[in-house]
């Protein structure tokens, strides 16, 4: 029997019943251990979304406590060279994100004392920072009500409401999720809501790709993210670019790139960390 609580939108299975899934799943299976799940400091939220954006969390969970180590506090973060930065990001990929994550502790410096803005509009303004870490950082730093629509959520969605589509788009998803996430914590909720779609992607192997917005991430492996990483720890650690085992041309375009990206630059003929 279908159900329809929102606007004749189908669903397959009652909201309530859906909330219940996904509270069981947490109470036996929810990942409390992550280490952004047990603070609620914004600078903290900011650094694991940031991190977490197209990497996985087990990869993240080390180098977020190192990071941390390193640039504790925001002030600490918006005061170091950006060569450190990227040093103590190297091996997440996507160095860009450092360097976005470091212009933003300089704006959240510069322009706001020091805090973390709780504002919506305003989070949007701090480099890097787009609608979806600008809600996360307002759910799990702040508990402020609001819908998170990422591939774990997405994937929980799918799975249960939309079973016979070929494609969904988030507009779509949307008017759920709020239903879902209404008279519930925000921040337990979403959390709980994450892992149990991380578990849904195991059992049904990934829903999420029926997403319109769903774009499979190419492989690492001989990729130009690759050869963009070697490029970076060279510098870091003194070793000739030329040296790397890669085609020229290839350490050629990842020059390019990575000094579009203000990563890099030439000073004495020579590359170096910007």
């Amino acid at each position: 029997m279908s159900y329809e609580p929102y606007g004749g939108c189908p669903a397959v299975l009652p909201l309530q019943k859906f909330r219940s899934e996904v509270w069981k799943f947490w109470e036996k299976k929810g990942r409390h251990h992550l280490p952004w799940r047990k603070t609620k400091n914004p600078y903290r939220i900011l650094v694991s979304e940031m991190m977490l954006q197209q990497t996985q969390v087990p990869r993240v969970i080390e180098k977020y406590r190192e990071f941390l180590k390193t640039f504790p506090t925001v002030r600490s973060l918006a005061e170091a060279p950006l060569a450190d930065v990227l040093k103590a990001w190297s091996g997440l990929g996507y160095n860009r994100r450092a360097k976005y994550l470091r212009e933003a502790a300089k704006t959240i410096v510069a322009e706001h004392g020091g805090r973390m803005p709780r504002d919506y509009a305003a989070l949007r303004t701090l480099p890097g920072v787009g609608d979806y870490t600008a809600r996360a950082v307002r759910v799990f730093a702040c508990n402020e009500s609001d819908v998170l629509i990422e591939t774990n959520t997405r994937a929980a969605f799918i799975h249960h409401f939309f079973p016979d589509r070929k494609t969904v788009r988030d507009d779509e998803i949307m008017p759920i999720a709020q239903k879902a996430a209404e008279g519930q914590d925000p921040r337990k909720w979403h959390g709980a809501l994450m892992d149990y779609g991380t578990h849904i992607k195991r059992l049904h192997g990934n829903p999420a790709r029926k997403s319109a917005s769903y774009t499979r991430q190419s492989k690492f492996e001989g990729s130009l993210r690759q050869v963009r990483g070697a490029v970076l720890r060279a510098l870091h650690s003194g070793v000739r670019i030329e040296k790397l085992p890669f085609p020229k041309v290839r350490i050629r375009s990842a020059l390019a790139g990575l000094a579009r990206d203000g990563l890099i630059a030439k000073r004495k003929e020579k590359w170096a960390i910007a």
